[in-house]
């Protein structure tokens, strides 16, 4: 009866193991390529302004995975633009003149901005 517990104890482990592992693999898959999508934006003059503070703006940063770099961004605690153009929250997004506040989905930006999303 003892071999059949240990048995029974070692095949649990196992499963929850191999759960664990899916529960950190699912969450560090690749993430699909932006660069097309951020570099349409910034040739349409779409700006984001943030700061590296800002947990919110880490999520809309995150979004775009490594394509951030193409994005137009603006980081408020050095930039003097964010005052100028009148920036009250992060992240805030610059379409077409007009500010729009708050983390936007992929979705949204590009139907505001116009930019395919690939």
């Amino acid at each position: 009866m003892a071999k059949k517990n240990n048995y029974a104890t070692h095949i649990s482990i196992a499963i929850l193991v191999v759960i664990l592992l899916i529960i950190i693999f699912a969450g560090r898959r690749p993430s699909k390529d932006y660069s097309a999508f951020a570099k349409c934006l910034t040739e349409k003059g779409v700006k984001m302004y943030g700061t590296d503070w800002c947990p919110h703006c880490k999520e809309q940063k995150k979004m775009f995975g490594d394509a951030f770099k193409y994005v137009d961004y603006h980081n408020c605690d050095i930039d003097p633009e964010c005052e100028k153009v009148g920036v009250q929250g992060y992240p805030t997004w610059s379409i077409d003149g007009k500010l729009y506040p708050g983390t936007v989905r992929l979705e949204v930006l590009s139907e505001m901005s116009g930019c395919p999303l690939q």
